[in-house]
């Protein structure tokens, strides 16, 4: 009876010295989270403000006809890209198209990480917790351990 209460105390002990050290870091992940928050709400209005000042500004220099400029050592110029993109619900048809028209060297398939790793996970628990023989070799595959956080109640 003596040595199992040493043994809790001793267990007690053990857990209020790492106890202090835990909750420091999980302050510390709670703290660099909200800041990484902070932070990409912050690049978004960055990324607003910069987008909406780029139009203004390239309006006003073709507005003016103005090609180019210099101020404080930076050189500003219009300049013009094409971007192009599938209509919303024609993907497979444009994809199909390149093909026959000998582009097909364009198109790409691809498999969302997230999807894939569901549907690997799903397939080792169907197979006795081994990746199926037909994917061996196909894929790599590793837990990654982390500690979720999530405001008590």
């Amino acid at each position: 009876m003596e040595s199992e209460n040493q043994n809790f105390c001793d267990a007690e002990i053990t857990l209020a010295t790492q106890g202090s050290s835990m909750f420091e870091l999980a302050d510390k992940l709670r703290s660099l989270r909200d800041k990484k928050q902070e932070t990409e709400q912050l690049l978004k209005e960055i990324n607003r403000q910069i987008d909406e000042t780029n139009y203004r500004l390239s309006e006003l220099m073709a507005e003016s006809e103005t090609q180019n400029f210099t101020r404080s050592g930076t050189m500003f110029y219009l300049t013009t890209k094409t971007r192009a993109s599938a209509v919303a619900g024609s993907k497979e048809e444009l994809h199909t198209a390149l093909k026959t028209q000998g582009f097909g060297d364009l198109v790409y398939e691809t498999v969302n990480a997230n999807s894939l790793s569901s549907f690997v996970k799903e397939q080792i628990e169907e197979n006795d917790d081994e990746i199926p023989t037909w994917l061996v070799g196909l894929i790599n595959v590793f837990d990654k351990t982390s500690v979720g956080v999530k405001k008590a109640k």
